[in-house]
């Protein structure tokens, strides 16, 4: 089974308050994340958070608003995405996971 980690950043004043919705437990908002499996951006992205649209409002063309964007920072079973403009390699945590090097660096422990 292949598994990966996502850290999202989500401008929350992107958000349209109409789009939120009640639900059983909270009030919740849809969304979509696209993510590039094989490249991160200039940026060191992995892909986008969207808000999502129905199905209706896809077919008319209208989109979602990007709310942010999204790192992957762990796969297992899976090669990380390389940053666009580095190209590097990723490392291979001793449990065989494939990590990303600034990521290593930043856990303190």
């Amino acid at each position: 089974m292949s598994k990966i980690g996502v850290s999202l950043k989500i401008d929350v004043t992107k958000i349209e308050k109409e789009r939120l919705h009640k639900g059983a437990k909270g009030t919740y908002l849809d969304a979509t994340v696209f993510l590039d499996l094989s490249e991160k951006d200039k940026y060191g992205q992995s892909g986008m958070i969207a808000q999502s649209v129905s199905k209706e409002e896809r077919d008319s063309g209208v989109k979602g608003a990007i709310l942010g964007n999204g790192t992957i920072f762990y796969a297992e079973g899976i090669d990380m995405p390389r940053d666009g403009a580095a190209q590097q390699p990723a490392a291979t945590h001793p449990s065989g996971a494939v990590t990303d090097d600034l990521v290593e660096d930043s856990i303190p422990f």
